[in-house]
């Protein structure tokens, strides 16, 4: 198996090399705006990994990962703009750099794309892999739709909010890695635990998310801190903080979520105080945890040789610990 910065540097060569029709550049100019605001790779980077867990070189792979990381940034290039988010990897937004409509219509191209992508699929794998990605590309629809109502709500539970990312963000993690599998011939049963895995680590990732967004340095982050904040997001550190918080605590959470004219960083502090004296960061740190553990135990139960596991184990361990 290659290294990690390696699977990266073939997985970005390939996204440059990318042919596009040369009209309308205004159509294909986002697209590849988009794509070369770089981020980690996560999602090909476990298509390639999982493929070369079970012996098979990572070329065989290389187009379906390609095709779930342009529809990965798809969805990233149209949550921004429903989002109406300025800043993304540290670099406007393409709604910001050209318009909304742009941003709308590039984004679907975008996902055209990917599909021509998942199409180079090994023929013999294309129906079960084309499943897969179908299955998966309409439960991020359906977690983005649960997550516009939940801004509209002030009953979200903790369940519905992990139930929402983990079809909004942790499917795709799962899917990337169990496509790699099938075009590895592996055993349905180790398919299934690698995609488990994925959705676990992908709960802990959008978890981490949350948090870095309160408690994150914003030089590294990426991104300003406290825009969830700013903008009342059902995050699993708010909705635990509406249902720990009583008395004088949940009047003054209250008070600053229905505000309209407010300081930005004197809401941010405000906010940011009261979860520290409710323990969410130690709430949120702790189920971090727990999915990390359930995906280790799932990783540690697929029939290969350590050596094959210890990439993924890595990578799991990189993402748990990140501070970006």
């Amino acid at each position: 198996m290659k290294t990690t910065e390696q699977y990266i540097d073939i997985i970005n060569k390939a996204l440059s090399e990318l042919p596009y029709p040369k009209v309308p550049d205004e159509l294909y100019a986002p697209v590849r705006y988009e794509l070369s605001l770089g981020g980690k790779r996560i999602r090909p980077l476990l298509t390639l990994m999982a493929c070369e867990m079970f012996g098979l070189d990572y070329s065989q792979a290389i187009h379906p990962a390609l095709g779930i990381e342009i529809f990965h940034n798809f969805t990233l290039l149209h949550d921004d703009v429903m989002d109406k988010a300025e800043v993304r990897r540290g670099k406007p937004t393409v709604h910001k750099v050209w318009n909304e409509n742009s941003a709308i219509l590039s984004g679907d191209a975008m996902q055209i794309i990917a599909y021509r992508q998942i199409a180079k699929t090994p023929e013999r794998y294309m129906s079960r892999v084309l499943d897969v990605f179908s299955k998966t590309a309409l439960e991020i629809c359906e977690g983005q739709q649960y997550d516009i109502e939940f801004e509209h709500r002030d009953d979200v539970t903790e369940e519905e909010y992990l139930d929402m990312i983990r079809l909004k963000t942790a499917v795709l993690l799962g899917a990337a890695l169990k496509i790699g599998a099938i075009i590895a011939d592996a055993e349905p049963a180790d398919a299934d635990r690698l995609y488990r895995f994925g959705e676990n680590i992908g709960l802990a990732f959008q978890l981490k998310d949350d948090y870095l967004d309160v408690y994150g340095d914003p030089a590294v982050f990426g991104k300003k801190l406290g825009g969830d904040i700013l903008n009342n997001k059902k995050t699993y550190m708010l909705i635990n903080a509406l249902r720990l918080a009583s008395g004088t605590e949940m009047e003054l959470l209250k008070d600053w979520l229905k505000r309209t004219d407010y300081n930005p960083a004197e809401k941010i502090g405000a906010v940011t105080a009261i979860y520290d004296r409710l323990g969410i960061k130690e709430l949120c740190e702790k189920k971090m945890k727990e999915y990390y553990d359930k995906a280790t135990v799932l990783l540690d139960a697929v029939e290969v040789e350590d050596k094959y596991r210890s990439p993924l184990s890595a990578l799991a361990a990189d993402l748990m610990y990140r501070e970006s």
